[in-house]
């Protein structure tokens, strides 16, 4: 079945975030080690992005580390810091051909200095791009940037730049690291797991959930369209009924 065919142009999901699961599993299930199932999945990184291109998507967030996977072997981390690198220093070319422009959400700092420098040059040889605009969450966990946003009220606060009734949603919203970022209507996980992991807790409050029992390395622009299809079929609401809607 073709899903781009299906795809309404006038209803397409502005961002779409999405948590790449299952590399390791795709790796055991072919006999390799875990870092064999990470590298396929930079393949797939590739197609999607460039699906995303090729249906207008203006906004692509992916998951790519979270805080919690610091807890994984070291070899494993090391890998997946490398994978980083020499993705970044490879796709950048490429990104550009696409007119696609590279972000980073996360706590960086906490990243391998030449992994910070490395993205750093990334996203300022795409910063002219305006295509789509591909966002790497690493490093990330929503309660970290929930946190980080609530103290940097309170530092204005007792800064006196602000007062307490000027906070509100959207004060908070500026203060997250995806402020220049439309919040997602679409969220994608791969792999069968029915959960959000810790990512982008506040930004999701309205977002429609698609999961899929392709793990990562599978997942292919196709798979991408169908779940943009699946998400056109709903009614969002966002507290109304239906015939308000109408």
């Amino acid at each position: 079945m073709d899903f781009k065919e299906q795809i309404d142009y006038s209803r397409l999901p502005k961002h779409i975030a999405v948590i790449m699961d299952g590399n390791g599993r795709w790796a055991k299930g072919q006999g390799k080690v875990r870092v064999f199932g990470h590298e396929q999945g930079v393949l797939s990184v590739k197609d999607i992005v460039e699906g995303c291109v090729e249906v207008g998507i203006e906004y692509l967030t992916l998951y790519a580390f979270s805080t919690e996977n610091w807890n994984r072997p070291k070899e494993e981390v090391d890998a997946l810091m490398q994978i980083l690198i020499s993705t970044i220093n490879r796709e950048t070319e490429t990104l550009n051909k696409n007119k696609v422009k590279l972000n980073a959400i996360g706590n960086i700092s906490s990243l391998p200095k030449e992994c910070i420098d490395d993205l750093k040059e990334a996203m300022d040889k795409t910063a002219h791009n305006e295509k789509c605009t591909l966002t790497l969450a690493l490093s990330y966990s929503a309660k970290w940037e929930i946190v980080e946003a609530a103290r940097k009220i309170a530092e204005a606060v007792k800064d006196n730049t602000i007062s307490m009734d000027d906070i509100d949603e959207d004060l908070f919203s500026s203060k997250l690291t995806t402020v220049n970022i439309p919040d997602p209507e679409l969220m994608i996980r791969t792999s069968g797991e029915h959960r959000i992991s810790n990512y982008l807790l506040w930004q999701m409050a309205y977002t429609e959930f698609y999961f899929t029992e392709v793990l990562w390395p599978d997942f292919r622009r196709e798979d991408l369209f169908e779940a943009i299809v699946d998400y056109q079929k709903r009614e969002r609401r966002f507290g109304k009924i239906s015939e308000q809607l109408n």
